[in-house]
């Protein structure tokens, strides 16, 4: 029987606690290491698993390294920190966003692609058990063509004082702290996106961000899609997720799934519904299977760059208050071993 899988986390705050709990779960891996500047918090997060506890990642790369690295820092600490972990040839699942910029972005697939490394953006709802049952419906035809897709993330959050409403540190708000999960979303099921409008709301909370935003995306796919993204609205619904086919429809809720087809009575439940920290053990899983040369990651490092230049043009819509192209310019990123190139 191989050792267990050695990883690491780079980046000991909110979101890595559900990583380490998914770590947990998974019989052939460990968490060996934590990095972060703030000493407390790294022992806090290694305590329960027993990780060696490091204050930069060349430090924790001379007591040894790591079989792969989860970054899981702020956004704009994404570039200097997976590029650490490339070059020394360690796998990477970084947190979405990839970067604030696609020119980011693309430095780093460059890298990964130069090194012969795996590198993938960690997006959890790809990884949910029912959005993956959805697909299977859909490749099936159940719902036949897909015309529309309609999804939301909203809510009321208060985003004072936290990093995600920090431009400097986040690269903006709502749009591309949760709008990348839309992007990845609309890709997986429909393919790319070649353009985007996007509206900002009335903010209505005392941040430097935006805080609610509706987008629309054309797919090349020719499929209409409608996003609703928001820390302030108090819109609460049962379901995230609605596509609408020309022999049916889909729904994706927090407890579970349901399609219809034209012509049926009645809707037919599916799954169990969304578990963040399922999605995080399904994630973590195919990372390690693609570091470990078992397969290609799910998402690939065209989906990473894609999605960050999805948003950068919905920045663009927002400030020019028109329609916006998704620029493909720049050589796509070509696959590493374990990485896709779909």
């Amino acid at each position: 029987m191989s050792r267990p899988f050695r990883m690491a986390i780079v980046g000991a705050g909110r979101i890595a606690s559900d990583y380490a709990a998914a770590l947990d779960g998974i019989e052939d891996a460990v968490l060996a290491a934590v990095v972060d500047v703030n000493p407390d918090a790294a022992a806090a997060l290694a305590g329960p698993a027993g990780a060696a506890t490091f204050g930069g990642v060349q430090e924790m790369l001379a007591a040894g390294g790591c079989d792969g690295a989860l970054v899981s820092a702020p956004p704009a600490l994404h570039p200097a920190l997976v590029a650490e972990l490339l070059e020394a040839d360690v796998p990477v699942l970084c947190e979405k966003p990839l970067c604030i910029t696609s020119a980011e972005a693309q430095e780093l697939c460059d890298l990964a692609r130069d090194r012969d490394v795996v590198f993938t953006m960690a997006t959890k709802f790809r990884f949910v058990d029912d959005v993956a049952e959805a697909k299977r419906l859909i490749l099936d035809g159940r719902i036949g063509e897909v015309l529309l897709f309609e999804n939301a993330f909203t809510g009321r959050v208060d985003m004072t004082g936290r990093w995600n409403a920090d431009r400097a540190v986040s690269g903006g708000g709502v749009l591309i702290d949760n709008g990348t999960h839309s992007v990845d979303l609309i890709r997986h099921f429909l393919g790319p996106i070649d353009s985007v409008q996007a509206i900002e709301g009335k903010r209505m909370q005392d941040v430097d961000v935006e805080d609610s935003v509706t987008v629309f995306c054309r797919s090349r796919s020719g499929a209409m899609c409608t996003v609703d993204l928001s820390w302030s609205l108090n819109k609460e619904l049962s379901t995230y997720l609605s596509i609408y086919g020309s022999e049916g429809a889909l729904r994706l809720g927090w407890k579970g799934g349901r399609v219809k087809g034209v012509g049926d009575e009645d809707w037919v439940g599916f799954g169990t519904g969304y578990s963040k920290v399922a999605a995080f053990r399904n994630q973590v899983r195919d990372f390690i299977g693609a570091a470990r040369g078992e397969h290609q990651a799910e998402v690939s490092m065209r989906d990473a760059l894609a999605s960050v230049r999805v948003i950068e043009a919905a920045y663009r819509s927002i400030a020019s208050n028109r329609w916006q192209p998704v620029r493909t310019d720049g050589p796509a990123p070509e696959a590493s071993p374990g990485v896709a190139a779909a």
